[in-house]
């Protein structure tokens, strides 16, 4: 009796192991945009290191459009590469990176090299433009819920990690 409940202890750890082994080994590196509080995911797409993301927002009260441009290092991270505006005003930067340059009326601020783990913002239909993946969009401010705290971050997605997608 007690070499048949070994045996199926040893079948259960060798399921549960292999289990263990397929979750890890089915990881994918992805872009996730979710909501802060529930976890709800609104955008999820496939990424790697290398990857360019462009997040474009309308700033301030004079709504002039601000544009930056990031990629993802091998910690999965967003690195803040340069920003662009057509203008200074309240709350933009005088002196941001090492690189300013101008180029069809907008000012380019590069080589800033910010890290972001994840970023998170209040969405708004008007104010969040575009959101880009290598050139792709992937989300635009009225696609996602108005005046709802989302997060974007570079997350490895694994086959029971108990997701929720957006409908």
């Amino acid at each position: 009796m007690k070499k048949k409940y070994l045996k199926l202890f040893a079948v259960f750890f060798l399921v549960l192991a292999s289990l263990f082994v397929f979750n890890e080994y089915s990881a994918q590196t992805v872009l996730r945009i979710y909501d802060y509080e529930t976890k709800e995911i609104y955008v999820e797409v496939p990424a790697k290191e290398g990857d360019k993301l462009f997040f474009g927002w309308i700033h301030s009260w004079e709504k002039i459009p601000w544009h930056e441009y990031y990629h993802i290092d091998a910690s999965h991270d967003l690195i803040l590469d340069t920003i662009a505006f057509p203008a200074f005003g309240a709350g933009i930067p005088e002196n941001k990176g090492t690189k300013v340059w101008i180029d069809n009326g907008m000012i380019y601020m590069g080589n800033i090299n910010q890290v972001f783990h994840e970023f998170t913002w209040i969405n708004s239909h008007f104010a969040t433009r575009d959101i880009k993946l290598n050139g792709q969009l992937i989300a635009r401010g009225e696609t996602l819920p108005e005046h709802t705290r989302v997060n974007l971050a570079i997350v490895k997605r694994r086959f029971f990690d108990g997701r929720k997608k957006h409908s």
